[in-house]
């Protein structure tokens, strides 16, 4: 009989144990979750805005000789830091994780040339749009790529996460698709002959192949035109709200056009024409 009543202690003991810790971890998530999106005022105070932008992705997200990030986006970064009254703060992301920075709460914008989509907005929020974009495709000018079509059962070389990937897998499946986390990883092989070419946003391909002789854009736009706009953990609407009234006003002094003089100008030179890539004031 005793041990019958240890054997009936120990397994309501057990259950018990069970139900705590089940609740203690449930609170431990309901706390991380109210915690990791931190306000506008939160920031404040702590006196820096922690920005997710790209280390390698020169013009518009990189870091130069001297260390310090650089770019189109790095330079709107910047203005948000200094409108905010706190410093920048970096943190070098790839393109498949963008997402996951925010929803961990790691930072508290992303600023990586990240395109706009139905999929991505399920899961973060996206502000006004401060670029518009589409795909293109470079390779080497000798076999030059003109059209997706010739592609199909040829190599293409993609970043993981990106619009390009996706594109090509829904639309041509008959394309190899030969994947890389970074940026520089994807030109390195590009560079080394591993695939037919490289697709990913057309106002980087652009860039890239003026600065590599012997590469050529012969698909300059491809899938429809999409913005690249800032974004904030879901549901963190005082942040959104806070960059979205950034955006409008910085319309009148047209920042993006000067953003662009000071970033991208040099790279695309002085016949390129700045209204083809910059969207003021949210307005595509």
């Amino acid at each position: 009989m005793r041990l019958h009543k240890i054997a009936g202690t120990a397994a309501i003991l057990a259950l018990a144990a069970g139900l705590l810790t089940a609740c203690s971890k449930k609170q431990a998530e309901t706390g991380a979750a109210k915690t990791t999106a931190r306000s506008v005022e939160e920031i404040k105070k702590s006196g820096k805005v922690i920005i997710a932008v790209f280390s390698d992705k020169k013009p518009f997200g990189y870091v130069d000789e001297n260390g310090a990030y650089q770019g189109y986006d790095v330079y709107f970064g910047n203005r948000i830091a200094q409108d905010l009254g706190v410093k920048p703060e970096y943190v070098s992301v790839e393109a498949a994780n963008r997402v996951e920075y925010l929803v961990t709460g790691k930072v508290d914008i992303v600023l990586a040339n990240f395109t706009r989509t139905p999929e991505r907005a399920e899961k973060v929020d996206f502000a006004l749009p401060y670029m518009k974009v589409a795909l293109g495709v470079v390779s080497p000018e000798k076999d030059l790529i003109t059209a997706p079509e010739q592609l199909n059962g040829k190599i293409l070389i993609v970043s993981k996460g990106t619009t390009a990937e996706t594109y090509f897998t829904e639309k041509y499946p008959g394309v190899q698709l030969l994947k890389f986390d970074q940026y520089s990883e994807a030109y390195n092989a590009l560079l080394d002959g591993r695939g037919a070419g490289l697709s990913t946003d057309n106002t980087e391909v652009l860039a890239w192949a003026l600065e590599n002789p012997g590469f050529k854009v012969g698909i300059e736009s491809l899938g429809s035109l999409d913005a690249i706009a800032p974004a904030v953990q879901k549901g963190n609407t005082e942040l959104l709200d806070w960059i979205n009234a950034e955006i409008k006003t910085l319309a009148d002094e047209q920042f993006f056009h000067k953003d662009y003089e000071a970033t991208l100008r040099p790279v695309y030179g002085e016949a390129a024409d700045a209204d083809s890539l910059v969207v003021e004031g949210g307005q595509m």
